[in-house]
């Protein structure tokens, strides 16, 4: 029996733990050393809980580009313009204009999203002396995920048009291995860069999607 989709407080539990680990960490809390772990976490849901709908629809017939989007746009955009437009009033009045310059390129990237792009380029890395004093550079996660949202539908619509669902698990765990090896090499070679970008952050989202894909083959649980 297929298990429909609905609120899960567990999700809402996790999530409120990831951002707890990152503020506290952000905030200095010295036994928090490992606090942006809570980004890691946020990458496996996104990729579960945008597979899991993605997977349903392209199933069913039901799937629609524009509605995709558009349901995207709802649900993020109007959070971001608050932030950015919080943020910008804020700058506009505290920054020194050569701050102010950086900042506008920031929002710029931001509203493209592509901040991972801008802050690579500008930071050299994310703990660089001083990163905690650009206003945006938050946004990096967002426009990765964002990113995804750009890529992933497609992959999973030309899997299930162009292939069986077994062919599909198949390309998918050897995507996933690539991607965790990209990562590795990443990590060592290119430490900056793989904080920052899709590639060395698809094996996160893919693990969720992965999970996603599996979820209505694994056993219902009679409740007491």
């Amino acid at each position: 029996m297929s298990k429909s989709f609905v609120y899960r407080s567990d999700i809402d539990g996790l999530r409120a733990v990831a951002v707890l680990l990152v503020v506290f960490y952000h905030a200095g809390f010295t036994t928090i050393k490992g606090g942006f772990i809570g980004v890691d976490v946020f990458f496996v849901l996104s990729g579960f809980l945008i597979t899991l709908i993605l997977d349903r629809e392209i199933r069913s017939g039901e799937f629609s580009f524009k509605k995709f989007y558009l349901r995207r746009i709802r649900r993020l955009l109007p959070a971001l313009l608050f932030v950015l437009v919080v943020t910008s009033v804020f700058c506009f009045y505290y920054l020194v204009p050569g701050d102010l310059i950086a900042y506008g390129n920031s929002l710029r990237y931001a509203l493209l999203s592509l901040s991972n792009v801008y802050f690579w380029l500008n930071t050299g890395s994310y703990f660089s002396k001083n990163v905690d004093e650009l206003p945006l550079l938050h946004t990096w996660s967002l426009s990765v995920e964002e990113q995804f949202y750009f890529v992933w539908p497609v992959f999973l619509l030309a899997m299930s048009r162009f292939f069986s669902r077994t062919t599909t698990w198949v390309l998918f765990i050897l995507g996933f291995f690539v991607a965790f090896g990209i990562a590795d090499w990443a990590a060592v070679n290119k430490a900056s860069a793989a904080y920052y970008f899709l590639p060395t952050r698809a094996y996160e989202l893919m693990l969720g999607a992965g999970l996603a894909l599996a979820w209505d083959d694994f056993p219902v649980l009679n409740k007491p």
